[in-house]
């Protein structure tokens, strides 16, 4: 694994805001952090990336020990936090020039670098023009493009995404979508389930300092229950007949809608259309529906009982 850690513990005075988390990420994977505000998703980040020190517990990028050789550990990473880092009054490649500099590139290597990054990433148009006039999205893409300066094999991003519109989200999904593609192992934090489906090979939910799910995705989703049928059915009087026939089905009454469990199959639904059309129920819309990561975050991040939610692993474990 090049992402290892393990027993991540950290309190901020009484709070206790990590309790034993472990996780890995291997080389060329995109890890992504779910969890609510305040579940400890940017303290990991710290840890994993050196600012914070745990209280307890170990990391290790790339085999070497980020808790007691950090100095080591930073010139295999970079961080892109929720904060930017450019610099407003220079212009896009006076950043990356810089941050070149700051990497001992080079003045020729890191014009080079700067070139290469702003074409990567569509911004050659808006190269020589301070940042300050850029649109949000375009100063998200230069923060990351920074980040990438000096070639790390890991990329930290916390919550990449935040404050974009949709058009930018895309867009930046696409080139995280690139950087994985090159090789680039990612871990990131995010609130979107959208864009954690989308981009995350492994998924580590995290709720309360502690890891209470995670697998891949698709694994993630079998563990609140398999595909469904909705049904909506044109009256009242067609509900009730639809839920005599399934008492364990699910019953909107106000949307006039019946939930039922499926195999996902065509010849499961062809049956039940079959058998409400025998009971007489006029049928207005049929859809065949999967859980989705959105489910998953509402059945594993719920308030604290009295006795402490246990880990869930779904597939490949973190």
């Amino acid at each position: 694994m090049l992402v290892e850690a393990t027993g991540l513990c950290k309190s901020f005075g009484a709070t206790r805001v990590l309790d034993g988390v472990d996780l890995s990420a291997a080389e060329g994977e995109v890890l992504a952090l779910l969890g609510p505000n305040g579940a400890g998703k940017t303290t990991i980040v710290r840890i994993l990336s050196t600012l914070t020190r745990p209280d307890a517990g170990t990391v290790r990028i790339a085999g070497v020990d980020a808790v007691r050789e950090p100095a080591r550990a930073r010139a295999l990473f970079s961080l892109t936090g929720q904060a930017s880092a450019v610099d407003d009054r220079q212009t896009g490649r006076e950043n990356l020039v810089m941050m070149g500099h700051l990497a001992h590139l080079g003045r020729r290597e890191s014009r080079r670098r700067a070139d290469d990054l702003l074409e990567r990433f569509d911004l050659t148009h808006a190269a020589d023009r301070r940042v300050q006039t850029w649109s949000g999205g375009m100063r998200r893409r230069i923060d990351l493009a920074m980040s990438l300066v000096g070639g790390p094999r890991v990329l930290f991003l916390d919550e990449p995404t935040t404050g974009l519109d949709p058009a930018g989200r895309a867009t930046m999904w696409d080139t995280i979508g690139d950087l994985v593609r090159g090789g680039t192992t990612l871990v990131l934090t995010t609130q979107h389930l959208e864009e954690a489906d989308r981009l995350a090979d492994r998924v580590v939910l995290v709720d309360g300092g502690r890891v209470t799910a995670s697998g891949t995705p698709e694994a993630l989703k079998t563990l609140v229950g398999g595909d469904r049928l909705e049904i909506r059915v044109a009256d009242a009087a067609g509900l009730r007949r639809v839920a005599d026939l399934h008492p364990a089905a699910v019953v909107d009454r106000e949307g006039r809608t019946v939930t039922l469990p499926s195999d996902g199959g065509a010849a499961h639904l062809h049956a039940v259309l079959d058998e409400l059309r025998a009971a007489g129920v006029a049928v207005d819309g049929v859809r065949s529906a999967r859980p989705t990561l959105d489910d998953v975050f509402l059945a594993l991040t719920r308030p604290a009982s009295p006795s402490a939610p246990q880990p869930v692993a779904a597939g490949t474990a973190a």
